[in-house]
């Protein structure tokens, strides 16, 4: 197998002069020395029994020294086991015992090794990057005599994990966060549908609020999620831009939940596809561009007028064409209206920014070829999700969303009051 050096593998000291290595390992802290050593595989396992066999030599001496006066003495060995990386070792553990009290003396580097550094951290993360159950032992790190990592044992630490990141998710509390857009939109795994909540923070950082599975995104589902929102400390009445697809559902459940509180963005990348697929595939090129042309315009003024001029040339092609431009025109023009187009439409015109989210945790599941229920399914959501949220960067123009903030208070004819 060949082996890839990587950053996470400390290198060795270097040679001096005369070709021996500079050790300062005994400089180390025990901890930072026990840490690197678990990564150093496969000489570890060595130098694991050098380590226990120096705490010995300091406790009882060294063998065979017929030292009458130590109250420590060597106690045989009995079988053992050690966590080097994700996997689990045999050895031979030596043993001590106090003389007076007859009683064994428990090792403090054995009991060190016998917990797993962070193991079912690491192997959640190379799971969810694509590190296949079935083929555990061809992915793991080679040590001979190795056990304790069969599918199994790797399915049930996955699971503990990926319950925890469930947990953690749904029940995280908002009420720091000082939330300006929010963009929902639907992810479908398998039969079920992921409806999906991103949050945009006044300073440009996005954050997973939370998503729910349902059959559809109808409006009685999403009423309650966007609710339990609100109960985890979303605060909405400082005025929120909704960014969604178009969904009926979706829509209605955000007028009965934020009411004036929210003004919604209709996505112009679904309002200009839904309207070409009423034209034949030889106008729809053409058509796109006219659309995706008549959007740029920065003013809302222009880009309505040249929206209602392409209105008129699609009434004497297609009439449903025309019905599908109408629904919801307006508020495709949203980001125009509040005259922040031209600083935050590449990030808020579309709700692109959770599509890119959405084709990651597609990359992340697409292994599994059986989602066997529920639980499966949003444990790996959640999970995924999790693992995506640190590399998620601000958006475009972010110095611009307290801006946004302001002209959205002012479309709803938000008043805010100074706090008693």
């Amino acid at each position: 197998m060949k082996i890839q050096k990587t950053q996470d593998i400390p290198c060795l000291p270097p040679r001096g002069k005369a070709g021996r290595r500079n050790d300062n390992q005994h400089l180390l802290p025990a901890d930072t020395k026990i840490a690197m050593i678990q990564l150093l595989i496969p000489i570890a396992l060595e130098q694991v029994r050098h380590l226990l066999s120096e705490e010995v030599q300091q406790l009882a001496g060294s063998r065979y020294a017929r030292d009458n006066n130590r109250h420590i003495k060597r106690w045989g060995q009995q079988r053992g086991s050690v966590y080097l990386g994700d996997q689990k070792v045999h050895l031979m553990v030596p043993r001590v015992r106090e003389v007076a009290h007859n009683c064994e003396i428990p090792l403090a580097t054995y009991q060190q090794f016998d917990q797993p550094r962070s193991t079912e951290e690491q192997l959640f993360v190379r799971i969810l990057r694509g590190l296949s159950c079935r083929h555990d032992r061809r992915a793991a790190q080679l040590v001979p005599q190795a056990f304790g990592l069969s599918k199994s044992s790797i399915s049930r630490r996955f699971v503990r994990a990926s319950e925890k990141k469930l947990k953690a998710l749904l029940h995280r509390r908002l009420d720091s966060h000082e939330f300006v857009a929010l963009v929902l939109d639907g992810k479908t795994l398998r039969h079920a549908q992921m409806v999906i909540a991103l949050g945009l923070t006044k300073s440009g950082e996005k954050m997973i609020l939370g998503f729910l599975e349902c059959a559809s995104e109808n409006q009685r589902v999403v009423s309650e999620f966007l609710a339990h929102l609100i109960a985890r400390g979303l605060n909405y009445r400082q005025g929120l831009l909704v960014v969604i697809d178009g969904s009926k559902g979706l829509r209605k459940a955000i007028t009965d939940v934020f009411g004036d509180y929210a003004a919604i963005q209709r996505c112009q990348w679904h309002k200009r596809e839904n309207v070409v697929a009423y034209l034949p595939k030889s106008q729809q090129p053409r058509w796109r561009q006219k659309l995706q042309a008549a959007y740029e315009q920065p003013r809302y003024a222009r880009a309505k007028e040249e929206l209602l001029g392409l209105r008129a040339e699609l009434k004497q092609i297609n009439q449903s064409a025309v019905a599908s431009l109408d629904e919801g025109l307006e508020e495709t023009l949203t980001l125009h209206r509040l005259g922040l187009f031209k600083e935050l439409g590449v990030s808020l015109k579309t709700t692109n920014m959770l599509e890119s989210i959405n084709a990651q945790v597609e990359r992340m599941t697409r292994k599994i070829s059986r989602w066997r229920n529920s639980d499966q399914r949003q444990r790996w959501t959640a999970s995924a999700l999790l693992e995506i949220e640190p590399s998620l960067r601000r958006i475009k123009g972010f110095r611009h969303l307290p801006q946004l903030q302001e002209a959205l208070q002012r479309e709803l004819k938000i008043v805010i009051t100074a706090a008693a």
